[in-house]
This record gives C-alpha cells, structure tokens and sequence, in this order.
C-alpha cells in the first residue's frame, strides 16, 4: 500500500476535462489545475505568485458529472488523495504525482452556477456495472486505471448534523 495524503486545492482548469473509459468500462476524467497564490508586496499591493500544476483524475460517475459540467478556465475546488508513482524512461528514474479526486466542484467566490442531480436511471446504472462503491488510490500500473480499493463513505442514514443516531 502506498501512502495516502488527503489535499485539498482550489485553482483554474487549464484546459477541458478529457473524458474516456477504460477496458472495463469505467470513466476516467484527466483535469489540469492551475493554482496560483496571490501575496502582499511590502508596498502594500496584492500580485500573483508562480502557478502551480496539478494533475487531476476523477473517476467513474464523478468523471461524466466534470466533463459535462466544466470548461478550460472554470474555478474549481478539488478534494481527493495525493498518489505518486515512479517510472523509468530513457535509462533515468523519474518521479510524477496526480491527485485523485473524490470531490470536485465549482468554486463560487467568482461566480455563480446551478446544480442538476443526475437522473436517476444514470445513477442505477453506474452503481449497476460498477457496484455501490467509489474507489480509492492504490498501486496502480497504469495512471489511466482505477484506484483499487473502495473508499469508505461515512453513512447518512439515521444521522442527524449533530452526529447523534435518530
């Protein structure tokens, strides 16, 4: 088992999501995010510092959701594991990470957006052919395939917003 950082970021898309499905059918969405801290110059005024570029992958229903609902330039806010891997090319080791997102959303401090919930024949399916679980990062041959495992998703029913049993 690798190791697993929860991150957080929030930056710009660079370009269109890219949609496309693996050999067992799953949906993976690749998104390149620019992160760009803002800084105050001693002089008091506000400037832009380097980008950074993070790679981005979403998976299965998350994966159509993004592609349908974001374009290149979109604020965004993304939610998901760091995951590096390690590969050799042209005789030299060499080093990459991606995040694999597990939430990804439109940031709204800029602007405003509507929400559609997918319908629900969408959703029967997807759980259908790829069962009721998310995956999670694990070693992967492959930066096109699916995180192995499932996530554990915190159960709603019967909890109320104070964590209390109803």
């Amino acid at each position: 088992m690798g190791t697993r950082i929860p991150v957080s970021i929030n930056g710009n898309l660079v370009a269109d999501p890219e949609l496309s499905y693996g050999e067992s059918g799953i949906a993976h969405a690749k998104l390149r995010v620019a992160v760009n801290q803002r800084f105050q110059a001693a002089d008091g005024t506000w400037r832009d510092g380097i980008p950074v570029f993070h790679n981005v992958s979403a998976f299965r229903g998350l994966a159509e959701n993004v592609t349908a609902s974001l374009k290149k330039g979109d604020p965004v806010l993304v939610m998901g594991e760091l995951e590096f891997r390690s590969y050799e090319k042209d005789g030299a080791q060499h080093e990459a990470r991606r995040i694999v997102a597990e939430i990804v959303g439109p940031d709204l401090r800029f602007g405003t957006s509507s929400y559609e919930r997918a319908p629900k024949a969408h959703i029967v399916a997807s759980v259908a052919a790829h069962g009721p679980e998310q995956s999670e990062p694990g070693v992967a041959s492959s930066w096109g395939t699916s995180p192995a495992r499932p996530l554990s998703a915190p159960s709603v029913a019967g909890a109320s917003s104070n964590g209390m049993q109803l």
